[in-house]
């Protein structure tokens, strides 16, 4: 132990968390870079690239694509607004629901997904590529152990 710091750990490098945090942001850092070409935050990408995967027989509203990208619907709110100013997205009037509306990628919105998803996903076979396949197997096996634990729920107030 050192200074003051009363923690179950010998050193800093023994820490599940603090690894965990250091990894994340490494690659967090990665993902910012690869999405800095096409103006779009990481958020706005997750969204965007999300609407974009889902399928749209049905009208999908806020809450259906907060709900499917795991993410505060208010938030969700201010960052569709962002990308509908940008021209990725419309809102239309809900079919069903007059208090709802229905979200579309436009034509461009898709395009940009599509480019952003490649550009994104070599960042992440770039940072995964220190590992294993094995080792990368492991890793996202127990990430969504975490992820799915129910003393760690990920908790959308949907």
């Amino acid at each position: 132990m050192s200074g003051d710091l009363d923690t179950q750990y010998p050193d800093a490098q023994s820490s599940p968390g603090l690894a965990l945090w250091r990894a994340s942001s490494a690659w967090q850092k990665r993902i910012r870079t690869a999405l800095a070409p096409h103006d779009l935050t990481h958020v706005q990408y997750v969204l965007l690239a999300s609407l974009t995967w889902m399928d749209r027989a049905e009208p999908v509203t806020q809450r259906d694509l907060a709900r499917h990208a795991e993410l505060d619907v208010m938030m969700t709110s201010q960052v569709l607004r962002t990308l509908e100013a940008k021209g990725h997205i419309r809102r239309e009037p809900h079919p069903q629901d007059g208090r709802a509306v229905a979200l579309q990628p436009t034509p461009r919105g898709i395009e940009l997904a599509n480019i952003a998803t490649h550009d994104v996903e070599s960042a992440d076979t770039a940072y995964f590529a220190a590992l294993t396949p094995a080792q990368r197997t492991s890793l996202l096996a127990g990430l969504q152990r975490l992820a799915s634990h129910p003393q760690n729920p990920i908790g959308n107030p949907a």
